[in-house]
């Protein structure tokens, strides 16, 4: 468990046809260089599952990788929409995209049940919306103790989960800090995972407020500087607000998009 291996190989052994796939990070750390090479490798029919879609998963949708999301909030954060997310749901290009809508609390609460090994989550968060008629995958359900009416949301078991973190060390260990969003709970909820990694080292030294991800937990380890990039890896690199400015532009005309995935992620090399 957590073996050093490169992005390439990590990605053919991980991720095939119509699996589920999660890449998750919120703000920071979202595993960018793994999203670009499942297009590179050109998975298709994949369900994938994020809190907060992003341009990684734009670009996943707009590549034709994508047969349904599951979410909770889309968007090109601090601009605007996701174009290629839009075009497929609108148009079906390039192709149709099933969609499948949740609160932010409600995906977080279904990875933590299934990194409990639940068959479901509990909460109050979506009494009084319309997200009850609109999604099949919340489920009233009555309190046995108190007769109160909640809702229930099923477990979150992807196939393969993916994040990014600071640093792992040679026996498989991960340390990441600053925003940790969901990446443990989807490592543990998961069958399978990836952590790529800004460096490998011999020894994790203590750092304030890290958090440690076991090898047990981790199926492969990718050493990928920059892996994050255009969003930030704390003590390593900062947000690339300019990236995300651009790809507004490019992402709302296809034959812009189409020619930017030509020249850029299928150009590019990861070892």
């Amino acid at each position: 468990m957590g073996e050093i291996t490169s992005l390439r190989d990590a990605i053919a052994n991980l991720v095939s046809d119509g699996a589920t796939v999660a890449l998750e990070g919120f703000t920071h750390l979202i595993p960018v260089a793994a999203g670009q090479e499942v297009i590179r490798q050109g998975r298709r029919d994949l369900t994938l599952v994020r809190m907060t879609p992003d341009i990684v998963y734009d670009q996943m949708i707009g590549a034709g990788c994508a047969r349904k999301l599951v979410f909770s909030w889309a968007g090109n954060p601090g601009v605007g929409s996701l174009h290629r997310f839009r075009d497929a749901v609108q148009n079906g290009w390039p192709v149709p995209l099933e969609i499948e809508e949740h609160s932010h609390a409600g995906m977080a609460n279904r990875y933590v049940a299934g990194a409990a090994g639940l068959p479901f989550a509990v909460l109050r968060g979506y009494v009084g919306t319309d997200l009850v008629e609109q999604t099949p995958t919340i489920k009233p359900i009555t309190c046995p103790f108190t007769g109160e009416m909640l809702t229930a949301v099923p477990a979150l078991n992807p196939d393969v989960g993916i994040v990014h973190a600071q640093r792992a060390d040679r026996a498989g260990n991960v340390q990441m800090w600053g925003i940790t969003g969901v990446h443990k709970e989807v490592l543990l909820a998961s069958k399978r995972s990836l952590v790529t990694v800004e460096e490998v080292v011999d020894h994790l030294d203590p750092r304030a407020g890290a958090m440690i991800l076991p090898h047990w937990a981790i199926t492969y380890i990718a050493e990928v500087p920059g892996g994050a990039h255009p969003s930030y890896a704390m003590g390593y690199s900062e947000r690339d607000n300019d990236y995300y400015q651009a790809w507004d532009a490019i992402s709302r005309d296809r034959d812009a998009f189409t020619a930017w995935l030509a020249g850029t992620v299928m150009r590019e090399v990861r070892t």
